[in-house]
């Protein structure tokens, strides 16, 4: 124990936050005037600070074997101090890279994924409304100019994706993995597209086909509770857009979605996938016990993967890549707005979730909704996560279709139509 305090005495005096630490027994170590406090009511979070395994204490504080003062941001500061190596550099051999190819076919049956994502979305909606934007954007905000809000920047996302679509009016537009439906009704009312979505959710289900009616676009914007795989249609889609769900897929089912999807979109139709990526190129899960935290509290089965195997699953299943974008800081904002909405409503989330379930676990949901929001802010702004618009083309083979010779598709091959 006295080699423990020694080594915990140490860290504390390099980091960059000012920070203490209050033991079972009491005694105080660390920083006489601190920004953030780490209480410990059982010392075996103690050997996991010292090591560096951040994540490990964020499950002890979830389960409220260790309580903090401070300021969440604060708190991520020191987090990120007390790292002990690069999260995202983890060695990754071939064995245990086969490994998680065979974990991930496992984890990723549509009972399996539909359970996955009723678990983290339909939490509750009066939780997500309390800290998203109105529309319950739930991705990644696009700032378009420094000084706008977060509705003002969910707004702008929404119209960038319908924008580098190129949407016409009475195109044919699925949404996969619709959320609670702002892109389906923006493309449906500002771009007048005959508008389909699909959610594995429950909850957002239920709350699309309410706003659907309530608006009276029955005729043109339908909504459908199914997986990506189930999804038949006779008749292909002009513009295919996925935002935040290919997350869950899975790396073993990678190549089988991107292949789905080039089946779901006609020949010269375009693709715009947004998601989050993995800095590492190895796509081990994000190291100091981060990766499984996310893993235990937010998203089960959720896996992320570097942009360049993305790409290559992408184009082995018939698909061109047009246009790629890096919107990593812009998430980073986007995960701050949503933190310190949440960290000013913390008396009434607590009650939303109580609601829910009861007392401890709506108070074990809320802190580990804290952690998750700070943390992964965290995570962009230091490189270790990046988020990623994928624009791409189903070739139609047709060297003099598209406003280009050779473009075999409707994309321009010029930038210029995003931003008109």
């Amino acid at each position: 124990m006295k080699h423990l305090l020694s080594a915990l005495e140490t860290r504390l005096a390099s980091s960059p936050t000012p920070l203490a630490l209050e033991l079972p027994s009491g005694t105080r170590l660390g920083a006489a005037h601190p920004s953030v406090v780490l209480r410990f009511h059982e010392t075996a979070g103690l050997a996991a600070l010292a090591g560096g395994e951040v994540g490990s204490v964020g499950v002890a504080m979830v389960e409220g074997r260790v309580d903090f003062e401070g300021r969440v941001r604060d708190l991520m500061a020191a987090a990120a101090g007390l790292l002990q190596s690069d999260p995202v550099r983890g060695s990754a051999h071939w064995w245990s890279q086969a490994m998680a190819r065979a974990r991930s076919m496992a984890q990723h049956t549509m009972a399996r994924d539909a359970r996955q994502v009723q678990f983290h979305y339909d939490l509750s909606d009066d939780f997500y409304a309390l800290w998203l934007d109105p529309r319950r954007v739930y991705s990644c905000a696009y700032y378009r100019h420094p000084g706008m809000s977060l509705t003002q920047a969910q707004d702008a996302k929404l119209d960038h994706i319908c924008r580098k679509l190129d949407l016409r009016p009475g195109e044919r537009f699925l949404d996969i993995g619709a959320g609670w439906g702002a892109l389906l009704l923006h493309a449906a009312e500002h771009y007048a597209v005959e508008a389909m979505g699909i959610t594995l959710s429950r909850n957002q289900h239920a709350h699309v086909r309410q706003l659907i009616a309530d608006r009276g676009l029955q005729g043109r914007v339908r909504i459908e509770l199914c997986d990506y795989r189930q999804l038949r249609n006779e008749e292909p889609f002009d513009k295919v857009a996925s935002v935040g769900m290919f997350e869950h897929v899975g790396r073993a089912q990678m190549g089988p979605y991107f292949e789905a999807v080039r089946d779901l979109l006609r020949p010269g139709g375009l693709l715009l996938n947004h998601g989050i990526t993995s800095a590492g190129v190895d796509n081990a899960p994000l190291g100091a016990g981060m990766g499984d935290f996310i893993e235990k509290y937010i998203f089960p089965g959720g896996e992320l993967l570097h942009v360049s195997t993305v790409l290559h699953d992408m184009a082995r299943a018939g698909l061109e890549m047009v246009d790629t974008e890096n919107l990593r800081p812009h998430y980073a904002r986007t995960l701050w707005a949503w933190s310190d909405a949440l960290e000013a409503r913390l008396p009434e989330a607590e009650r939303i979730l109580t609601a829910q379930t009861d007392a401890v676990q709506g108070a074990r949901a809320l802190r580990a909704y804290r952690l998750y929001l700070a943390g992964s802010a965290m995570g962009f702004e230091r490189g270790w996560m990046a988020l990623h618009q994928m624009l791409a083309v189903r070739p139609d083979g047709d060297l003099s279709s598209g406003s280009m010779r050779g473009a075999q598709s409707g994309y321009p091959f010029i930038r210029d139509y995003m931003y008109r």
